[in-house]
């Protein structure tokens, strides 16, 4: 057997050495692709990651612009433009009124208007009354026009003391509404809800105060505005139940409070006017003995004559009406005008004393003095006529 022989059999180591290369190459490939492997199976995962992660903020920013929209109300830019007039009445919540301006065109969205009054704080200040608004405005700019002071009304202020027929006439005048539709509804007692009390008669009881008149308001609801203004002064001085005490109707006590007011001078005068007035009609004696059974004061009898003044003539007190209380015992009939609270407060409350009279001694400056004496009354008197003939 020769050497190829036995290379053969036993191997040469040549092809040892070729085996093992071959070995070790195969070994290193397979390592290389274990390799690629792995970095497959990692970049796979992180490419998926990166996939999903890009996803969710494309759909988060995506997501954020959509609630973005959604919380965010329909609403218009600017100022708008045309007209229109919006009432806000008693006692609507900013939610009524945001769908009412949502409805007339104002604004876009009842949500615009309520998120705009929350931010300028204006939520309770919102008033009733009517309002020129604009078409198409801006939630912001609407908040703006819903100011108080803005609003479409008229401020009617009507003084103490006041007869029926100069209130009628002021509120014609304040409201450029007819005369005669203040007249008619004066008559129309029963749409004014009077109190029982009142006869069925206004005169007294339209109380005199600072009113806000808005142009939808007719003469009947300003008329019983006046009305329900009474009622709570009424209700404020306990009325009923004071007359009661003092053994009068509140009619009387009404009627009392208007002379008070016509025949005082200054608010100081009152109580005691009003004493005066009870001294006469509970027939109390003056010091010298007599007795007062007559009220006699001059601004009933200027009422019933529809005159003004404060000194009637010889002549007016010849009138035969019952409000004549020259002539007739009592009181008149009912108010010769509409007193206010101070005036009504003094029927009331009676300031002490046992005065009788009282003549203004002075009548531009207001001054007037009381006396239980009728020598002393005579004096006053005199004093009276001396100050008017030097233009006093």
């Amino acid at each position: 057997m020769n050497d190829l022989d036995m290379d053969f059999l036993v191997g040469s180591d040549d092809d040892d050495q070729s085996g093992r290369r071959s070995r070790a190459s195969s070994g290193r490939r397979g390592r290389r692709r274990k390799r690629r492997r792995n970095r497959g199976g990692f970049l796979a995962p992180m490419l998926a990651i990166i996939v999903l992660l890009g996803g969710i903020g494309a759909a988060g920013f995506y997501g954020y612009n959509w609630v973005r929209d959604a919380l965010t109300p329909d609403d218009y830019t600017g100022q708008g433009s045309g007209e229109v007039v919006v009432e806000i009445k008693d006692g609507q919540s900013a939610t009524e009124i945001a769908q009412t301006l949502e409805e007339k065109g104002v604004v876009k969205s009842a949500r615009a208007f309520t998120d705009a009054v929350a931010q300028a704080g204006k939520s309770s200040s919102l008033q009733p009354g009517e309002y020129t608004m604009r078409k198409q405005m801006a939630a912001a700019e609407a908040v703006k026009l819903l100011d108080p002071k803005k609003r479409l009304l008229e401020r009617v202020t009507l003084k103490e003391g006041l007869r029926l027929n100069d209130t009628l006439k002021r509120l014609a005048e304040a409201t450029g509404k007819p005369l005669r539709e203040f007249q008619q509804a004066a008559k129309k007692t029963r749409d004014l809800e009077l109190p029982s009390y009142a006869g069925g008669k206004l005169e007294g009881y339209a109380f005199p105060a600072t009113y806000d008149i808005t142009p939808k308001m007719t003469a009947t609801d300003i008329l019983t505005l006046m009305v329900d203004r009474f009622k709570q002064t009424a209700g404020k001085d306990n009325l009923q139940a004071r007359a009661k005490q003092l053994g009068r109707t509140p009619h009387e006590i009404m009627t009392i409070a208007s002379i008070v007011q016509a025949e005082s001078g200054t608010v100081d005068d009152m109580g005691k006017v009003a004493r005066v007035i009870y001294n006469r009609l509970d027939g109390k004696p003056a010091l010298d003995g007599a007795t007062p059974r007559l009220l006699q004061m001059d601004s009933t009898v200027m009422y019933a004559l529809n005159k003004y003044g404060i000194a009637a003539t010889s002549k007016d007190l010849e009138s035969t009406s019952p409000y004549n209380t020259y002539r007739f015992e009592g009181l008149p009939p009912g108010p010769i005008a509409n007193p206010g609270d101070h005036a009504i407060q003094a029927a009331l409350n009676p300031t002490k004393g046992n005065w009788i009279w009282f003549v203004t001694t002075d009548p531009k400056r207001g001054i007037t003095k009381f006396t239980a004496s009728e020598s002393e009354f005579f004096r006053l008197k005199a004093e009276f006529e001396r100050n008017r003939a030097a233009g006093g």
